[in-house]
């Protein structure tokens, strides 16, 4: 079993407010959830209104599995995004079982 976590780092460079913000990562959350079935949710950066980070995790039987989802989601991110978000960094780590307990 294999575990993969990712960080996305956005920038809303339209957004003027929290509400601005939150309907465009609400848009881009629940198209990756859905489309994936991925969890999916906003780590850091709740109170600025630019910017944003989404952590990601994913389950799979391989760590061809893991990855290959997290380039879906990467691609969706993508796509829902362009409504005024823009990946700015990204970070992906693919942990199997056995490292996870010791």
């Amino acid at each position: 079993m294999f575990v993969a976590i990712a960080r996305y780092e956005l920038f809303l460079p339209a957004s003027t407010s929290l509400k601005d913000k939150r309907q465009v990562l609400r848009s881009v959350v629940m198209h990756v959830r859905n489309k994936l079935n991925v969890s999916i949710a906003e780590v850091e950066h709740q109170n600025l209104w630019q910017r944003a980070a989404l952590g990601i995790t994913c389950v799979s039987e391989t760590a061809a599995g893991c990855r290959r989802v997290m380039q879906d989601v990467e691609k969706a991110i993508g796509r829902s995004a362009l409504d005024g978000a823009e990946v700015v960094e990204r970070s992906l780590e693919i942990l199997s079982l056995e490292d996870l307990t010791g």
